[in-house]
């Protein structure tokens, strides 16, 4: 019985690392065509002479701080979602594969999945915060500065809330990802040995307060925050 779990959980974790392999190929094969595409693009307008097109400080100082924002707040909770997902692949499908030698482990491994899915919940909070933080602003009604202007604090406001968002939902994805690889072997293991899941499972309770780690920082990050009429 023995022998059988074990070909069986080596079986299962086989295949899900080779699909964690293959999703991180896809992702570093994507994140290297987009930098290929950028240097191209910018040796063209290079060579052709539009490089005066190409105005970073133009293009963040003139963007409207509300996109920025709502970027912030798509990010965190799609992102989020991304990495719970993510990992409840990863353990779902060592969970499934482990089961069908040891049923027992079943149970109390979605505790896994509950840590994966409490991932998703950190970007749908955060995104709440965010989302309260963005403010009316008429352009066209401001006793402080010249009509169709923004105020400095609105502009800053909404660099802050993109950048709380990036903060959210990147360590949410890197939770996800720890949570899946740990709650993945925490299956497996205790298919073969109960007494491990325990042990493995303060690892994994280690690796889910990453997550935590990135809504406190992103909680620092837009504090200071003030969007809307209230800005001056």
């Amino acid at each position: 019985y023995q022998r059988r779990v074990h070909g069986e959980c080596h079986h299962v974790k086989s295949k899900m690392v080779y699909a964690g392999s293959a999703c991180s190929y896809g992702v570093v094969g994507t994140l290297l065509f987009l930098v290929v595409v950028g240097a191209l693009a910018g040796i063209f307008v290079t060579l052709t002479g539009w490089g005066y097109r190409f105005d970073v400080g133009q293009f963040l100082s003139e963007t409207s701080p509300f996109m920025w924002a709502n970027l912030g707040v798509a990010i965190a909770i799609s992102i989020s979602v991304v990495g719970a997902a993510w990992g409840i692949f990863m353990v779902g499908s060592s969970i499934i594969g482990g089961g069908v030698m040891a049923p027992r482990i079943k149970t109390k491994n979605l505790i896994s999945i509950i840590f994966c899915e409490a991932v998703a919940i950190y970007g749908i909070i955060m995104a709440i915060v965010f989302q309260n933080q963005i403010k009316h602003f008429d352009l066209m009604n401001n006793p402080l500065l010249q009509p169709g202007l923004l105020s400095a604090n609105s502009i800053k406001a909404g660099f802050q809330i993109f950048s709380g968002g990036l903060t959210t939902g990147i360590c949410n994805l890197a939770c996800g990802y720890c949570i899946g690889v740990v709650g993945s072997g925490a299956a497996l293991a205790d298919a073969q040995n109960g007494a491990l899941f325990v042990k493995i499972l303060i690892v994994e309770i280690f690796g889910s307060a990453i997550g935590l780690f990135g809504i406190i920082i992103a909680i620092i990050q837009t504090q200071s925050a003030s969007m809307g009429s209230t800005s001056t």
